[in-house]
C-alpha cells in the first residue's frame, strides 16, 4: 500500500474517504430539493414538467405520466418540502455518526482505522431506512425514489422512459466516482486494510472500481437504446444520446488499465517512479487523452444544443432562423402569479383571446428575446446562460480527468479531487433548471391545440392564465 501524505493526513484522520462519500449524497439530496423548490418559485409547474406525482399506489410498479390540467402550486410545496425532511432526517443520522467517530478515534490513525466500521454500519442503517416497509420515516416519498431507482435500473423493453427518470439517471452519472468510493470504502474494511491508503487491487479486482463507476452511464445509455426502439420514435436523436455515454467506458477504462502500466513501472523502479514522465510517452495515455477530449466536447455540445435547446453550437439553423418567435406568457415570473399549465384556445371566449393575444405587447409580460446563439423563449434572465454554459464547458472537462482514477494523487480522494466533486454536483444542480426549462418550452410548443389556430399560430399560446380574474391581477 502507498504511504499516506502528511500534508493532507489530518484531514484523512478527521474525514474519512466513507465519510465524504456520505457527504456528497447528502450534497446531492440538498440539490434536488432546492431544484425542486427553485423551478417552482420560477414559474414551472414542476409536477407536470416533470412527470412527478403526489400521491402514489405501491400496487402499481410503474408510475403514470402526470399531465395536471391545471396548476395546484400545493402540490409543488408538498414535493420540496418533502425533499427537504429526507434531506434533513439524513443529515442528522451522518452528522450525529460522524460526531461519534470523531469523538472515540480522537483523531489517532490506529483507532481510525479500528473504529472505520462506525460510517459503514450509518450506510448500512440509511439503506434499511430507505427500505422498511412500516409506515415510518417519509414512507410515500421513500417508495416513490425506490420506484425511481426500479425503472431506472431494470426500464421496461417495450415502455416509456418518463423524464423524471432522465433527469434521475442523469443526476446519476454526476455521483460515478461516489459510487466507486462506497465501494472503496467497503474494501477498506477487509483485514490487512487501512481506511487510510487506498488497498492495492490485484488481477481481476482492480476492475471491480471502474465497473461501479460505468454503471449510472450504461443505465442512461440503455435508457437511451430503449427510447429509440420505441415504436412510436421516429427519431435518431436517442441514438445519438446514447453515443455520448458509451464516450465515457473508454474513458474509465483506459484509466484503469494505465494502472497496470503503474504498478509494473514501480515495480521496475523499485517502488519511486517521481519526475518520470512515462505518461505522455506511453500510448494508452494517449488513447486515454483522446477518449477524455471526446467525452468533454461531445457532451458540452449535447448540453448546450439537445439538453438546453440553446442555438450557440446547433448544427442546422437555429430555431429563431426557422420560425418567428413566439410569446410564452409566464405571468408568475413577474407577478407572483400562479403558472397555470397549457390550455386550448378555444376554451377561451372571443374577449379573453383578445387580451391574451396583446398580453406580451405590454412590457410587463413579455418574454425574454434571446441574444444570437440561445433561444427564442428564455425562462431566467439572459445573463445567467452565457455563464451557465462557461461553467459547464470547465467543469465538463475536469470531470472527465476525475473519472480517471490514475490521475488522483498518491492517497485516492484527496482535498482537491474531493471538491472536484463538489463542483461537479453543482454543475448538475445548475443543469437541471435549464433541462427542465427546455423540456417544459419543448412541451408547450409540440402539445399546444391547433383547434382554432392557423398554422403559423399554431404555438402563438404556450402557458396562460384561465381566467380573466387572474388577468387583471397580473
Amino acid at each position: 500500500m502507498s504511504s499516506p501524505d502528511p500534508d493532507e493526513i489530518y484531514y484523512h484522520l478527521s474525514f474519512p474517504l466513507p465519510y465524504r462519500a456520505l457527504l456528497l449524497v447528502g450534497l446531492g439530496l440538498l440539490g434536488w430539493a432546492t431544484n425542486l423548490h427553485g423551478l417552482d418559485v420560477f414559474g414551472v409547474d414542476v409536477v407536470a414538467a416533470m412527470d412527478l406525482r403526489t400521491d402514489i399506489n405501491p400496487t402499481k410498479p410503474v408510475m403514470p405520466v402526470h399531465h395536471s390540467h391545471s396548476f395546484n402550486h400545493s402540490k409543488a410545496v408538498a414535493l420540496h418540502h418533502a425533499a427537504y425532511r429526507i434531506f434533513v432526517s439524513y443529515s442528522a443520522v451522518c452528522f450525529l455518526s460522524w460526531c461519534l467517530f470523531r469523538v472515540v478515534t480522537h483523531g489517532d490513525r490506529i483507532l481510525v482505522d479500528h473504529y472505520g466500521y462506525i460510517p459503514v454500519i450509518t450506510a448500512i442503517v440509511v439503506i434499511v431506512m430507505l427500505f422498511w416497509p412500516n409506515d415510518v420515516v417519509l414512507k410515500t416519498e421513500r417508495e416513490k425514489f425506490t420506484l425511481a431507482v426500479r425503472r431506472c435500473l431494470f426500464p421496461p423493453t417495450r415502455g416509456p422512459i418518463y423524464f423524471s427518470d432522465v433527469i434521475f439517471a442523469d443526476i446519476g452519472t454526476s455521483f460515478a466516482k461516489v459510487f466507486g468510493e462506497i465501494w472503496l470504502s467497503l474494501w477498506m474494511l477487509k483485514p490487512g486494510n487501512s481506511i487510510l491508503v487506498p488497498p492495492v487491487e490485484d488481477s481481476w479486482m482492480r476492475w471491480i472500481f471502474p465497473t461501479v463507476m460505468s454503471i449510472p452511464f450504461f443505465l442512461r445509455f440503455r435508457q437511451c437504446l430503449v427510447e429509440y426502439n420505441l415504436p412510436e420514435n421516429d427519431s435518431r436523436r436517442p441514438l445519438f444520446n446514447a453515443l455520448k455515454y458509451a464516450t465515457s467506458f473508454p474513458v474509465i477504462y483506459l484509466s484503469a488499465a494505465q494502472r497496470i502500466v503503474v504498478s509494473d513501472l514501480v515495480k521496475e523502479k523499485g517502488g519511486k517512479i517521481a519526475g518520470e514522465p512515462w505518461h505522455g510517452e506511453h500510448p494508452l495515455f494517449r488513447l486515454w487523452l483522446l477518449a477524455a477530449v471526446i467525452n468533454s466536447l461531445y457532451s458540452f455540445w449535447w448540453d448546450v444544443t439537445n439538453d438546453w435547446g440553446l442555438d450557440l453550437m446547433r448544427i442546422e439553423a437555429p430555431q429563431s432562423q426557422r420560425q418567428p418567435p413566439k410569446p410564452l406568457v409566464l405571468p408568475r415570473l413577474y407577478s407572483g402569479t400562479p403558472l397555470i399549465n397549457r390550455m386550448s384556445v378555444d376554451s377561451l371566449s372571443s374577449e379573453e383571446n383578445h387580451t391574451i393575444v396583446h398580453l406580451h405587447d405590454a412590457p410587463k409580460f413579455h418574454h425574454r428575446r434571446s441574444c444570437i446563439g440561445l433561444r427564442p423563449i428564455l425562462f431566467y434572465s439572459r445573463a445567467v446562460y452565457p455563464v451557465l454554459i462557461f461553467v459547464n464547458l470547465l467543469l465538463r472537462m475536469t470531470w472527465s480527468v476525475k473519472l480517471s482514477t490514475h490521475v488522483d494523487t498518491i492517497r485516492d480522494g484527496s482535498v482537491g479531487f474531493f471538491w472536484l466533486e463538489v463542483a461537479e454536483i453543482i454543475r448538475r444542480w445548475l443543469w437541471v433548471f435549464l433541462r427542465v426549462e427546455w423540456e417544459v418550452i419543448k412541451n408547450a410548443r409540440d402539445k399546444t391545440p391547433a383547434t382554432n389556430a392557423s398554422a403559423g399560430d399554431i404555438h402563438e399560446y404556450e402557458m396562460i392564465p384561465t381566467t380573466p380574474e387572474m388577468l387583471s391581477r397580473t
